[in-house]
C-alpha cells in the first residue's frame, strides 16, 4: 500500500484543510492519506479548541483514512523538531512515499533546493548564521537573514512565510528519516496563515478560533464542514488553562523552565518573576514577546513547563523507537490500514494492553501525551475516551 502522509493540528479542520486533503488524494498516486497530527495541544503552545480524538474524525469525515497522534514532546516543539518528530513518525510507516503540505509556495525543486542548502551549511553561511543567533533570534528567522547575506536572496525569500518554513523544514527532516519519500507541496489558498480576517470561505484556522471566541460562529461556520460547524460550538474555553499554566510557573523553579526546549539566555527568569508579579497568563506572553521573543515560543515554553517536557526528552524521542497511536480510521478500510500501520517497526498503540510492548524512552514519551489528554479534560470540563474512533 502507497501512503500519502500529511503533518497537520487541524485546530479546527476548515475549508483549505479540505481542499489540501483533496489534492493530495487525487494528485499523490497513494493508496491511502495518513494524517500526524497533534494532539490537545498545538505548536504554537496552546491547548487545542477541539479535543484530538474529534479533531481526527474530522479529518476523516474530511477524506483522510487514518489519523495518528504526533507525541507531545514533538508537538510543542519549535518548527525544525516539530517537522522532524513527525516526519521520523511518518518514516516509520510501511509505504509511505509522499508529503502533502499546504505551502505559499507550490515549486518542488525550490524546496528541495532550500533544504540542501541550508543543510549543508557553508562555513559563511554557519558565520552568519551564529551571529544572528547571538542577537537572539529564532532558528528559521536567523537562517532567512544568513541566506540573504550571503546572496542566497530567492531561498531566503522563501523562509520568511510560515507555511514555507515548515515545508522546507520537512524536506529537511525527509533526507535524514525518509530519504526515498518525495514531497507534494500544494500552493495554499485563501487567507495567510496568520490571517485573522474572517473571510466568506477560506479563513485562517486562527481567525476561526477568534470568531468562535468571540462568539462569532456563524461568519466561522462558512469557512469550515457542517460537520466541524456542529462541533465549534462546544470549543473548549483556554481560561481555565491559562490558570493552570501560571500555577505551573508558580511552582516550578527557574532550572525546571529552563529546561524546555528554546528557553535561553536567562529567558526562564523574566517568565518566572513575570508570573509571580502578575499572575496572569496573558500579561506573562505579552510582557515577555519582543523581537527577539516571539508569543509562540513563550507559549511552548510555557506549556513545556506545565507537562514537564524537557528538550533532553525531545532529543532522546528523535533517536529511540517510538509508537503509533492510532486517534481515527476510516471504518470500512480499518482491516487493511491497520495492517498496513501494524508492520511498522514501531508498535502500534490501539488499547492499554499494547503499551507493554514500549521501551522505556517510548514510555516516558507516552506518559506526557496521557498528562497532556488529563489537563486538557481538566481545563475543559470534558472527558473523552481513549479508544480510537472508526469513522
Amino acid at each position: 500500500m502507497k501512503i500519502c502522509g500529511i503533518i497537520c493540528e487541524y485546530n479546527p479542520l476548515h475549508n483549505g484543510h479540505v481542499y489540501l486533503l483533496e489534492r493530495a488524494r487525487r494528485e499523490s498516486g497513494c493508496d491511502a492519506v495518513v494524517c500526524v497530527m497533534s494532539g490537545n495541544f498545538t505548536q504554537r503552545g496552546e491547548m487545542a479548541c477541539l479535543e484530538k480524538h474529534l479533531r481526527a474524525e474530522h479529518a476523516v469525515r474530511a477524506g483522510a483514512d487514518a489519523v495518528i497522534e504526533l507525541p507531545s514532546v514533538f508537538a510543542l516543539a519549535p518548527a525544525e523538531l516539530f517537522a522532524k518528530g513527525a516526519v521520523r513518525l511518518l518514516g516509520s510507516v510501511p509505504g509511505f512515499c509522499r508529503l502533502a503540505f499546504g505551502s505559499e509556495c507550490g515549486d518542488r525543486e525550490k524546496f528541495i533546493a532550500a533544504a540542501k542548502l541550508t543543510e549543508k551549511e557553508t562555513p559563511s553561511f554557519r558565520e552568519k548564521l551564529r551571529k544572528h543567533l547571538k542577537l537572539g533570534k529564532s532558528l528559521t528567522r536567523a537562517r532567512s537573514e544568513a541566506l540573504a547575506e550571503v546572496g542566497e536572496q530567492e531561498h531566503a525569500a522563501l523562509l520568511r512565510s510560515p507555511n514555507n518554513i515548515l515545508g522546507v523544514e520537512y524536506c529537511k527532516a525527509m533526507l535524514a528519516y525518509a530519504p526515498s519519500a518525495e514531497i507534494l507541496p500544494v500552493l495554499r489558498t485563501g487567507a495567510d496563515h496568520a490571517d485573522e480576517g474572517l473571510y466568506k470561505n477560506y479563513s485562517s484556522a486562527s481567525a476561526i478560533r477568534r470568531a468562535v471566541a468571540e462568539g462569532k460562529l456563524r461568519g466561522a461556520r462558512r469557512n469550515v464542514p457542517e460537520f466541524v460547524a456542529d462541533d465549534l460550538a462546544a470549543a473548549v474555553d483556554p481560561a481555565p488553562y491559562k490558570k493552570l499554566a501560571v500555577y505551573a510557573l508558580l511552582r516550578a523553579d527557574s532550572a525546571q523552565i529552563r529546561a524546555a526546549t528554546d528557553c535561553s539566555e536567562g529567558l526562564e527568569n523574566r517568565i518566572k518573576a513575570l508570573a509571580h508579579s502578575t499572575a496572569d497568563y496573558d500579561s506573562v506572553i505579552e510582557m515577555t514577546t519582543s523581537k527577539r521573543y516571539i508569543s509562540s515560543r513563550i507559549r511552548r515554553i510555557i506549556a513545556a513547563t506545565v507537562l514537564g517536557i524537557g528538550e533532553e526528552l525531545v532529543r532522546k524521542s528523535l533517536r529511540a523507537p517510538l509508537y503509533l497511536k492510532v486517534l481515527a480510521v476510516r471504518a470500512a478500510r480499518s482491516d487493511e490500514l491497520l495492517s498496513a500501520l501494524g508492520s511498522s517497526p514501531d508498535p502500534l498503540i490501539m488499547r492499554k494492553s499494547d503499551l507493554s510492548r514500549l521501551g522505556k524512552t517510548a514510555a516516558e514519551c507516552y506518559a506526557k501525551d496521557l498528562l497532556a489528554a488529563d489537563l486538557f479534560h481538566l481545563a475543559s470540563g470534558r472527558a473523552a475516551g481513549d479508544r480510537p474512533r472508526f469513522v
